[in-house]
């Protein structure tokens, strides 16, 4: 069995954000379920998948964790898958947390403030985590910053990347894992100072006693549209490490690479019992996909998955092109979020908008 508390900012963009391809499916469904519930029902179970029979269930939320959620303007679910039970092991529970959140700041302001500004609410986020229970929480992808790999710009995005193991959000992130005995993992923009400042699309995973225990680095590095990624990073030389925590064994394909479906076998060849996917996506070019690639990965792979997108529209300072041939334009689009978590039996939570 285990717990998801999914947690979403309300506050999602600079721009107005429209309805997602996700939003419009559960309207769809709450429709139906007005005149045919059975019939939406079993709708749900299509999309959805079913846990012991069942959909995947509410869990009740913690007062204390909902009130401050409330206070702080962002929405928290929590879900439960549930196993048969066995005559000879004991059940293992194990609470899993997603966030995804929009930037704080506007993305012309100094780089300190944008930073300090996300780690803000990224802790008041934690610390509600905490208050249900949460054993081991993933970040977005690249969560420290704006998503700015679509500009081409070196500076002053690339102030934004950081150590993995001396960094301020490693640090940061140090003190949280340890005061709430919880795994985090935090994809960040690594510079690796020890071998010429390269920059990485890097995770770090630390431990539940605030160590880090390792790190891995996104695999397959999107070369399409808007997302010029490799201008700042190219792929991982790390393969595809499993993490033994305290919790179970944790690996992180980080965004594109949920793509390939190798991808995602060789993490579960390697051991994995939950892989995290920290992603930042747009509608336009993988919102189709989204709901399914990773359910899929759980069916083939016999793990657990929690996918993880970013939320809001992004503006920046000055117009940028990808040579393709689209007028010049200052946002990548709308990071339309929808984080879930599906299982190996194929069932699958609702999305978090």
């Amino acid at each position: 069995t285990g717990l998801l508390p999914s947690m979403s900012d309300k506050n999602q963009s600079e721009k107005s954000s429209p309805n997602t391809r996700n939003n419009v499916v559960e309207f769809a469904i709450n429709k139906l379920s007005e005149q045919f519930p059975e019939e939406a029902k079993e709708l749900r179970g299509v999309l959805y998948g079913f846990n012991q029979g069942s959909l995947v269930q509410d869990l009740p939320l913690d007062k204390s964790a909902e009130q401050m959620a409330s206070d702080n303007n962002f929405e928290l679910k929590a879900y439960k898958f549930t196993a048969a039970p066995e005559q000879t092991r004991n059940p293992r529970i194990v609470r899993i947390g997603l966030i995804q959140n929009s930037i704080v700041e506007k993305t012309n302001k100094p780089i300190e403030k944008q930073y300090l500004a996300i780690q803000n609410k990224i802790e008041k986020i934690i610390n509600v985590a905490a208050k249900m229970g949460v054993n081991v929480i993933c970040l977005q992808e690249a969560w420290t910053c704006p998503f700015f790999f679509c500009t081409r710009e070196k500076q002053p995005w690339l102030e934004f990347a950081e150590s993995a193991t001396e960094g301020r959000s490693t640090k940061f992130l140090q003190r949280m894992a340890k005061t709430h005995n919880m795994v985090i993992v935090s994809p960040i923009l690594e510079r690796d100072e020890n071998h010429g400042s390269t920059i990485w699309n890097t995770a770090v995973i630390i431990g539940h006693n605030g160590n880090i225990i390792g790190k891995t680095r996104k695999n397959h590095i999107p070369r399409v549209g808007d997302f010029n990624e490799s201008t700042y990073y190219m792929e991982s030389q790390l393969g595809h490490p499993v993490f033994q925590t305290k919790y179970g064994k944790i690996a992180v394909n980080i965004c594109y690479g949920r793509h390939h479906v190798l991808n995602w076998m060789a993490y579960g060849l390697n051991g994995a019992e939950i892989v995290f996917n920290p992603s930042a996506t747009v509608g336009s070019l993988s919102e189709p996909m989204w709901s399914i690639e990773a359910r899929n990965a759980s069916i083939a792979n016999n793990y657990f998955v929690g996918s993880v997108n970013r939320v809001g529209t992004e503006l920046f300072p000055s117009p940028f092109t990808s040579g393709d041939g689209k007028p010049a334009h200052k946002d990548l689009g709308e990071f339309y979020g929808s984080s879930y978590v599906s299982a190996p039996d194929a069932s699958r939570t609702p999305v978090i908008i």
